[in-house]
């Protein structure tokens, strides 16, 4: 509103707008922040266990070479000896963790059929090696 020369009313209205922002601004950060402060303010006594790891386990290492062996610690292993490898680790660890490195030079269907024989045996969690340029 443009003020009129000679009528001196004042401004009676407030812009609202500015303070709607500021307030959603503020209740974002409270949401965002609020599960983290909850979480920590939940104490809980753990129970002890005589025989316990904080570690995770370890990645089972897999390798296929450029002539398609597959190696597990620098030793090949034949795909019926793999696959009854993986079954074991997946019943003694269902969440075990399966690491693949394949060689530039490994054929395709070489790492399919090593994929195939980790999800055959029960496994999900597959990760795949790469390097960095």
């Amino acid at each position: 509103m443009a003020a009129v020369p000679g009528n001196e009313a004042s401004i009676t209205g407030i812009n609202v707008t500015p303070l709607v922002d500021i307030l959603l601004v503020v209740l974002i950060i409270f949401m965002t922040t609020a599960p983290l402060i909850h979480r920590r303010a939940i104490k809980v006594a753990l129970p002890q266990a005589a025989h316990s790891s904080r570690e995770a386990p370890q990645a089972i290492n897999l390798v296929v070479d450029a002539a398609g062996d597959v190696l597990y610690h620098g030793r090949r292993i034949g795909p019926a000896a793999l696959s009854s490898f993986l079954s074991i680790q997946a019943k003694n660890a269902p969440g075990q963790r399966v690491s693949l490195s394949a060689d530039k030079g490994a054929r395709y269907g070489d790492v399919i059929r090593v994929l195939d024989a980790i999800r055959g045996a029960g496994l999900s969690r597959v990760g795949l090696e790469v390097s960095s340029p």
